[in-house]
């Protein structure tokens, strides 16, 4: 059977609540298949966020791997496309770590790209009326190490990446952020799963960057 790992993040920097982790349980309770999905809430620390998704991916040896994670500020879902080999933390981790300049895969390129179809996933996302762009920079704290882990330990004919989702409307830190609703983001996440089992070559249209 068809494998999915979908995984999400604890909370971290003071937030109570992870709108990548509470989604990812939405998704869980809702899967009706036919593939087999495999979920996860990992937490925010460099060490243990890749220890965990290299045991998951081990364990369960799925066919695709899509991660998730919050990046609060943005106003749409972030499908990342790529995923670059440093990790520079501008606030410590859950485990009080803040390493600088280092790689996240030591001896691995200075940078990979996501293997799912990134631009046919923003395209599927934002038809279904969620906000969806996609990004060049998973920035460079634990999202971006899992990212990079996901692209290092992914075998031949495995697909990976990750998404990036704003904060939820049910638990914004301040009455001016920007959010979604934790339903939406889950809905999202259902999109880029089911995208990534269904699409093998990703839609040919235009979604760069001029900045």
């Amino acid at each position: 059977m068809t494998t999915v790992l979908l995984t999400g993040f604890e909370p971290f920097g003071g937030d109570a609540v992870n709108p990548s982790g509470e989604a990812v349980h939405l998704v869980a309770e809702r899967w009706s298949g036919p593939e087999r999905l495999v979920t996860a809430v990992l937490p925010v620390t460099f060490a243990g966020a890749a220890d965990r998704l290299r045991a998951l991916m081990a364990e369960h040896r799925p066919e695709a791997v899509i991660a998730a994670g919050l990046a609060g500020g943005r106003e749409a879902i972030g499908v990342e496309r790529v995923a670059v080999n440093l990790v520079d933390a501008r606030i410590p981790d859950n485990d009080g770590a803040q390493p600088v300049d280092q790689p996240s895969v030591p001896d691995a390129p200075p940078a990979r790209f996501a293997t799912l179809p990134v631009k046919e996933i923003a395209r599927r996302i934002a038809a279904a009326g969620i906000p969806a762009e996609v990004s060049y920079t998973a920035g460079t704290f634990v999202c971006n190490h899992v990212f990079s882990t996901a692209l290092e330990v992914a075998a031949s004919g495995t697909r990976a990446g990750f998404v990036h989702v704003p904060w939820s409307a049910e638990h914004a830190p301040s009455a001016g952020s920007a959010t979604l609703p934790v339903a939406d983001i889950a809905r999202a996440l259902e999109i880029a799963v089911r995208t990534s089992l269904d699409v093998a070559a990703d839609a040919a249209v235009p979604g760069g960057a001029l900045h």
